[in-house]
Order: C-alpha cells, then sequence, then structure tokens
C-alpha cells in the first residue's frame, strides 16, 4: 500500500500519529505521516480514511470531513471522538480536511462527495469518528501495556491519561509512537450510550467560541499572503448578458490597482488592496449585450407563473386515490395560491477564494461546501492534476447553501484572475455585499396553487397541489436525482408529507428563466412547509376542528410528528387564556429526517402592525450529540427564518436585481427578535441534523397566530397583512 501525503502546513513532530480507516467501516490503521491530510489514492488502491491526529503535547486534532460554517460542527465531531477516546475535552482541536473523496465523503449523501449539506454532517459523522477515536484508544492501551508488561485489560483510560492500578500513568503525547507500532485492531466495540460522559452532555464548549469572540478566528477574507493581490469583478447588470468591451484605463489610473482584466463571469480589477479594487471597479468603463439576458421583472414572471398553472404540468411528483372523485363527493373545498419571492442566502462572509500557484501545484484557500468538487473543477480550469490541487480548509462566515455551487464560480473567477497575470502573484477574488445579492445564486421564486376537500365530517379526503418553479438540480452534479421529469428540491416537504390524505396529488410545472438559482436553507421544505402548514390549519378552522387535534387526527402513521405536536402543546400551554391582543398558531414539519414542531405568539396592534413575542420549539433529532449547540441552531434558525418570513425578497425590474445592501435587503433585527424556548426530545436514536429543521415551520406558525388575529390568511410573502 502507498500512501502519499499532502505538504504539511506546519512541521509535525516524528510522533505525531494519525487514525485511518475504511470508508465501509473496516479494520483501521496507525500511520506516520510526514502531514496531517492524506492525498488521493490511486482509484485501484485500497482507500484509507484520515480521521485524526495526536501531538506529543498529547492534543488531539480532529481531521474534520465537513467545513464549519458557523454551525459547530467541527466540536459535534471532536465529542464523537473524544468520547470513545475518552479524551478531556479541553485537548480536543479541529481542522478541516480534504484531498480526498473516499475519505471525506458524506455517507448519508450516496458516499461519492465530500460535501456539507443536507443538514447530513453529524448523521455521516457518528459513526465514523467514534470508530476512529475508538480504534485510537485501543493502540494507546496496547502500547501502555506492552511498555508497563500489564494485561491491556488493566489499563484504564480518564480524561486523557492512561493509567495501571500500579501507579504507571502516561499521557496520549507519551505514548504516541508506540501506538503507532501496535496492529490495528479488526475490530471494535464502541461504548453503550449509558456510558456516555460527553455525548448528549453539553460539557464541550464550541472549539471556534474563544477565537470568535475575541476577533482572533481567521476566515478566508482575512487570508494575507506575501505580493498578494486583491481582484473584485464587475459582474453583469442582467443575468445571461455577455460582455461586449470594457476600457481600463479610468481604473488603472486609481492608486493601487495593478491589472485589469476580461473573464468569463465579467471583468476583473485586480489590486493591492481590496479598497483600490472596489474604487478601480467603479471606475472601470464597460459595456455589455443583451441578446440573450433575463429581462422580465419579478411582477411579469409571477403573471407568467399564474398562467402556466392553469395549464397541464410537466410532470407529477407523486398521486394516489382519486383527487378529482374526492373533489366531486367534498362538503367543502378550499382553494389558495401562494407566491414566494427569490430569496439570497446572505452569508455575513461574502465569497471568496484566495489561490496561488507555485510550478505544477495549484493552492486554494476557503471554506467550501464541496471541497472535491471545486478541487475538481480547480484543476481542470488551471490544467493540473487532481492530485496537485492543495486545498486549504478555512472557516466559513455562514454558509446556507451558498458556499456549495454547482459550477464553483468563486474558483473559476480566482483562477482566471491568476491566469490573467500568468501567475506571477497570490491572488484573492472578494465578492461584497453588493456582489452577493446582485450577482446571483437565489431560492427560486414559486407559485403554488392547492385545492383541498373535507367531506361531511370534516374529514380531509382530497389534496390537489400544484408546484410552478426553476430546478435546481437539472444540469448539475446532482441531476440524476432529477426523475420522470420531477426536481425533489422543488417538491420536498410536500409530496412525501406525513399526513395520511386519502387522494393525494402534486403536480409540477417547471419554469426557464435566466435567473440563477440555488439550494437555500432548507431548500424546497422553507416553501412547502408553509404551503402544507398553513393550509391544514386553514382546513381545521374550516372543519370547526382545533388546530393540533385536526393534526394529530392525520399523522397516526407519524408518532414521532405526534410526540413533538404534544410536546410542544404541553410546554407553549396551548389552550390556556393569552392575554388580549395575543394570538397563538402552530406548524410541524419534517426536514432531512428530523422533526420539529413550533408554536408562536404574536401580538396585534390593532393598526395592522404585529409582533412576533414568543416561540416554542420542539425538536425530535434523535440522539442530541451537543445539545447546546442544537438549541443553538434552533435559535438561529428561527431568527433566519423570520427575517425570511416577515422581509426578504429579491425583486428584478426589467431584471436588475433591485436589492444591494442589508438596507434594502431586510434581515431580521436584534429588536425583533423574539423569546425563544427550544426543547430537545431526549432520544437514543441515531442522530439526524439541526441546521435547516427548524427553518421550515416558523413561518406558517407566524402566519396562523395571524389568522386567528384578524381572521385572514397571509398567502403572499413576505408577510403582509394586506395580503
Amino acid at each position: 500500500m502507498t500512501i502519499r501525503f499532502k505538504e504539511p502546513k506546519q512541521p509535525l513532530s516524528r510522533r505525531a500519529f494519525l487514525v485511518l480507516g475504511g470508508a465501509a467501516g473496516a479494520g483501521l490503521t496507525l500511520s506516520l505521516p510526514t502531514a496531517p491530510v492524506l492525498a488521493e489514492d490511486k482509484p485501484a488502491q485500497t482507500p484509507f480514511e484520515a480521521y485524526l491526529h495526536i501531538a506529543p503535547d498529547s492534543t488531539v486534532t480532529v481531521l474534520s470531513a465537513h467545513v464549519e460554517m458557523g454551525q459547530g460542527i467541527f466540536s459535534g465531531i471532536a465529542t464523537l471522538v473524544a468520547e470513545e477516546l475518552d479524551a478531556d475535552l479541553a485537548q480536543m482541536r479541529a481542522v478541516g480536511a480534504s484531498g480526498n473523496t473516499k475519505l471525506y465523503n458524506n455517507v448519508t449523501m450516496g458516499g461519492t462527495m465530500q460535501e456539507t449539506q443536507g443538514s447530513s454532517a453529524i448523521m455521516s459523522s457518528f459513526d465514523r469518528y467514534r470508530r476512529a477515536g475508538a480504534t485510537a484508544r485501543a493502540m494507546l492501551v496496547s502500547a501502555a501495556a506492552a511498555e508497563w508488561r500489564v494485561p491491556a485489560s488493566e489499563v484504564a483510560v480518564e480524561n486523557g491519561v492512561v493509567a495501571h492500578a500500579s501507579g504507571k500513568r502516561a499521557r496520549f503525547g507519551d505514548l504516541a509512537e508506540a501506538a503507532a507500532r501496535q496492529p490495528v485492531p479488526a475490530d471494535v466495540a464502541l461504548k453503550d450510550p449509558k456510558d456516555w460522559r460527553h455525548i448528549g452532555s453539553g460539557q464541550l464548549r464550541r472549539l471556534d467560541s474563544v477565537a470568535k469572540s475575541t476577533g482572533r478566528q481567521d476566515y478566508t477574507i482575512d487570508v494575507k499572503l506575501p505580493s498578494m493581490l486583491t481582484a473584485v469583478v464587475a459582474h453583469p447588470p442582467l443575468f445571461g448578458a455577455k460582455l461586449k468591451s470594457f476600457d481600463p484605463s479610468s481604473a488603472k489610473s486609481v492608486k493601487g490597482v495593478v491589472e485589469v482584466i476580461a473573464i468569463s463571469h465579467g471583468v476583473a480589477v485586480l489590486a493591492e488592496n481590496t479598497w483600490a479594487a472596489i474604487k478601480g471597479r467603479e471606475a472601470l468603463i464597460v459595456e455589455w449585450t443583451y441578446d440573450q439576458a433575463e429581462r422580465r421583472s419579478s411582477k411579469q414572471l409571477m403573471e407568467e407563473y399564474r398562467a402556466l398553472a392553469d395549464q397541464a404540468p410537466t410532470a407529477i411528483a407523486v398521486t394516489r386515490g382519486d383527487v378529482n372523485a374526492g373533489m366531486s363527493s367534498a362538503a367543502k373545498v378550499v382553494e389558495a395560491t401562494y407566491e414566494f419571492p427569490y430569496l439570497a442566502h446572505a452569508p455575513l462572509e461574502p465569497l471568496n477564494t484566495v489561490v496561488r500557484r507555485q510550478g505544477d501545484t495549484l493552492e486554494l484557500w476557503g471554506g467550501y461546501q464541496m471541497p472535491d468538487h471545486y478541487q475538481t473543477i480547480a484543476a481542470q480550469a488551471a490544467a493540473v492534476p487532481y492530485d496537485n490541487v492543495k486545498l486549504n480548509v478555512t472557516m466559513a462566515g455562514g454558509g446556507f447553501g451558498r458556499r456549495g455551487t454547482p459550477d464553483a464560480q468563486i474558483v473559476i473567477e480566482a483562477i482566471e484572475c491568476a491566469k490573467g497575470i500568468d501567475w506571477r502573484a497570490p491572488v484573492k477574488v472578494q465578492w461584497t455585499r453588493e456582489d452577493d445579492l446582485t450577482a446571483g445564486r437565489y431560492r427560486p421564486m414559486c407559485l403554488h396553487v392547492v385545492r383541498a376537500a373535507l367531506d361531511p365530517d370534516g374529514k380531509l379526503i382530497a389534496w390537489k397541489h400544484r408546484v410552478v418553479g426553476q430546478s435546481i438540480l437539472s444540469g448539475t452534479q446532482y441531476d440524476q436525482y432529477v426523475q420522470n421529469g420531477v426536481d425533489p428540491s422543488l417538491t420536498e416537504g410536500a409530496a412525501d408529507t406525513p399526513y395520511t390524505v386519502p387522494n393525494f396529488t402534486v403536480e409540477v410545472t417547471h419554469t426557464e428563466v435566466g435567473v440563477p438559482t440555488l439550494w437555500w436553507r432548507s431548500v424546497g421544505h422553507s416553501h412547502n412547509a408553509y404551503v402544507m402548514e398553513t393550509m391544514i390549519d386553514e382546513l381545521a378552522a374550516a372543519a370547526g376542528s382545533d388546530p393540533i387535534e385536526f393534526r394529530m387526527a392525520l399523522l397516526h402513521e407519524s408518532p414521532r410528528h405526534i410526540r413533538v405536536l404534544g410536546i410542544v402543546a404541553e410546554k407553549a400551554g396551548w389552550g390556556l387564556t393569552l392575554p388580549a391582543g395575543r394570538f397563538r398558531g402552530v406548524a410541524v414539519h419534517e426536514t432531512y429526517g428530523s422533526v420539529v414542531a413550533q408554536v408562536a405568539e404574536v401580538t396585534d396592534d390593532g393598526e395592522g402592525g404585529f409582533r412576533v413575542d414568543r416561540v416554542v420549539c420542539v425538536i425530535d433529532c434523535g440522539t442530541a450529540v451537543t445539545p447546546d449547540q442544537i438549541r443553538a441552531q434552533m435559535e438561529g434558525s428561527i431568527g433566519f427564518a423570520l427575517g425570511a418570513i416577515l422581509h426578504s425578497e429579491v425583486t428584478l425590474n426589467d431584471g436588475v436585481v433591485d436589492q444591494n445592501n442589508f438596507d434594502t435587503y431586510r434581515v431580521l433585527r436584534i429588536n425583533e427578535m423574539p423569546k425563544i424556548e427550544v426543547h430537545i426530545v431526549p432520544l437514543a436514536d441515531p442522530p439526524t441534523g439541526a441546521g435547516e429543521a427548524g427553518v421550515p415551520p416558523i413561518g406558517p406558525a407566524v402566519a396562523n397566530a395571524l389568522a386567528a388575529a384578524a381572521g385572514r390568511r397571509a398567502r403572499v410573502l413576505p408577510l403582509r397583512r394586506d395580503a
């Protein structure tokens, strides 16, 4: 077996060691590396995986397969390793890993790509990293037993110390070299959950909390290399517009501007610093051609969507029973049309990448949600072998899906800029907030049309649902998931509803629009949950039923949903009298394996305005590896989604995006944040995700509370009281 390692970021002692293991949970191997990140092996060779290394000072550094974007995954994975390793939490560290899909693939998403999305990081890591910790522990114990000439069964490990009853003690770092020479156990036993000390305890302080709180955490935006140039790009003002010509003279007259070059996505201004690059771009004179540009406005697009909803669908996502027969026998039929705008991701750190080429080696700095995919594209763009692409994984200042684009545009821009100056200096491409909001990509604008029927007893007997919108997956590396003409990212949360409806159909009309779209936090669930949960609430009112009781009657095959609804009703005091002017609404939804119920309390000011005062949130996400982080994710998700529900929208006027910063693209402000109570269902089931599940329910919960207040249903987002 030939193992090749990438150049180390900093020298490592010979005593530092890696834990390596098979992708399918096979035996683990201990190796003495020259660096902590393993390069891609030849396809014909057996794949090995690298998960952690132990330094002479006993620091345990976990090599995370998932990028840290603020969601706390570094700390979560470190908790998994520390549990089985019996490490002291204070000795745990984590860094991002890359360079080998076989090592760091996401096992919950097909195992073909390294990716951080779909709230799957803990799911993918749960067994993998616990086994890594357990194997390292076993080899440390074997090394100690051999050195002390005692049975391994008599050696104990606790809080990072290996000890024997005779009084012999050693730290992990003291045993690292000897442990590296031990045979790898063919299998290791994992702890019984009742013996867990770290998982579920919340004892591990987030590994990045101190650095972030003190301003010492570095991101890609902070990367500075000798002689590095910073580039900003003048993107076309309309999507699909092409560069016709440009005059660089005015830009080059700006102090600090070094070069102005045409690239595939526009015109790049390279300068000695960011400010000079921005000022150079402002001075740049560019002429565009608009023959293939998208010139329709948002209003025009929505009018076309409404017309398409009246025509035959392009595909059927799901159908069962006879919807037409159900409608014809109904005592009541409720119809509703819902409109959702384009939404930007708006992470705090806009997109960026640093690239440097030295000989045949291409080096990147960035926090990407699909690192190996970006490395593949980088290798192609720079015409170097994949193995010659080195990625330095940085912390990312937010992602929400935006750092995982199919075309890796930000990397292409950086490579083209560096090629344009013959690679003579490293280049950082830095987007501004204005670029982030006006250059795409967005959650698709969507139209939903729903007809639902109740029988004379108030039971839901038929549901017909049409979704009109752009496909995200078509034409990307995920194109294989588009089956029978249906992009599941457009229908998820509706086509797979847990509600038992005997006659049920979800239809799809895919639209062709020149506005670039992308998965947005919770993807299709973000709009489908709103439709499902507000319509269910409206049907409950039409049936004269309590909203929670009505839901539970339709969820008899979904005990998890019933459980969270019962808990949220209890914790929120559902049914208790509220103060005058205050109203409640409820919603429940499953997102990527986790079920969340939320009750929102709003105060109606009597003048058309309202305030969200309180949100009670219950989540079923299986084993809660790090409860504090789960609570933080729910709180952050609610704040994130409230901004979108109440304020956010990307609109176009003759194809030009209207919003360009947070003064026009409104997100939630601190004074609008409600009191939030999070309750985690205590379970021993395998973990599911928490990064997105809190987003979908809050919109319909608030809308349902507003309906209780005013008797009107809000079907156009962002929320308007006159909708």
